[in-house]
């Protein structure tokens, strides 16, 4: 899994957790597990850094906990140390826990940032991180990988989208539609040719188990399609002449 198929797998489920509340933005949200993970899912599940502090479990950890070699800036000298890190069931469990690790006062700033580049700098300020670079590091990922364009909330389709051809590998799929200048997709009709199981709930597609944002047109479930294509290792081009997004394994 090269890095833009890291953030494309995750990407769905940092929307679903600011959408159920959380106060990250999924820019920030994303930056900070690509720079704390070097864009690897560990089965651990941890993609923050959060230790095992004082241990008290919550509804998303249980307990587990994994010992792994890290680093903090003590003083202005970086010092190599041990710590126990809290290991979760699965990447949504992390989410919604360090959701609550800040409701803390502390954390009040990171709450009430206005922009992505303001929460990256709470962050730092507030303590959650030892590296004085962190901030900076954040916003030139956030940069690097475009990643504010998972912050836009996603709305419903216009009146009369734009509808393009859905081809893959060369075989015509269906139809998609073009809203606010993402590319939507039959989850169903695309995701099972490129070999994933498809959940359709009626409200809700999931792709391999994960929720993605969905949007429910005449009773059938569309996905972003560059972020589907990219999570499953295939590629993507936008043929304009015919109209046509064509998805290639």
């Amino acid at each position: 899994m090269n890095r833009e198929q890291f953030v494309a797998a995750l990407a769905p489920l940092a929307i679903r957790a600011r959408s159920e509340g959380s106060p990250f933005f999924p820019s920030v949200r994303l930056a900070q597990n690509l720079l704390e993970t070097g864009g690897v899912i560990h089965p651990w599940n941890n993609l923050g850094g959060i230790k095992v502090g004082d241990g008290r479990r919550t509804p998303y950890w249980r307990g587990r906990a994994v010992n792994k070699r890290t680093w903090e800036v003590y003083d202005g000298e970086r010092v190599d140390v041990s710590a126990d890190f809290r290991a979760y069931d699965s990447v949504y469990d992390y989410y919604k826990d360090q959701d609550l690790l800040m409701q803390r006062p502390r954390y009040e700033r990171v709450r009430l940032a206005a922009t992505p580049e303001e929460q990256a700098r709470a962050l730092q300020a507030t303590g959650y991180a030892t590296d004085p670079r962190y901030a900076d590091k954040l916003i030139e990922l956030i940069r690097a990988y475009d990643l504010k364009r998972f912050d836009e909330p996603v709305r419903p389709p216009q009146d009369e989208p734009l509808t393009v051809t859905v081809e893959v590998n060369g075989e015509d799929v269906g139809k998609g539609f073009v809203v606010d200048g993402q590319t939507w997709g039959p989850a169903r009709l695309v995701g099972t040719r490129l070999g994933a199981q498809i959940g359709w709930n009626g409200q809700e597609v999931t792709v391999n188990g994960t929720v993605q944002p969905t949007l429910v047109i005449d009773r059938t479930g569309y996905v972003p399609l560059r972020a589907l294509a990219e999570s499953l290792g295939a590629r993507v081009h936008w043929d304009g002449d015919r109209r046509t997004v064509r998805i290639d394994i």
